[in-house]
């Protein structure tokens, strides 16, 4: 798995308490908001309207397949994906 850097503002409070659960389970502050947004993440993926908005992500062409395969899962986006050819080839029906 890649990374990115990524250059962002904190709250100075916040980047103060990450510090400080870093120093205390021994590990960088990296890796501490790596945690902390992996778990948030885990958590809204598992609300079925942030499934839904994800979905319409990705038939609205605001995302890829596979950044909707990472949230929804191989087969759930598979069939989304297969959905999308069909009504994409009705439009394209109608449009004759």
């Amino acid at each position: 798995m890649g990374s990115t850097r990524v250059n962002f503002r904190l709250p100075v409070n916040l980047v103060e308490k990450a510090d400080v659960a870093a120093e205390i389970t021994h590990k960088n502050r990296t890796e501490t908001v790596i945690e902390a947004l992996q778990e948030y993440l885990n958590e809204v993926e598992d609300d079925d309207q942030f499934k839904e908005a994800v979905v319409e992500l990705y038939l609205d062409d605001r995302i890829s397949f596979d950044v909707l395969k990472e949230f929804i899962g191989r087969q759930d986006a598979e069939s989304v994906r297969a959905s999308k050819a069909i009504l994409e080839q009705g439009v394209d029906l109608a449009e004759l």
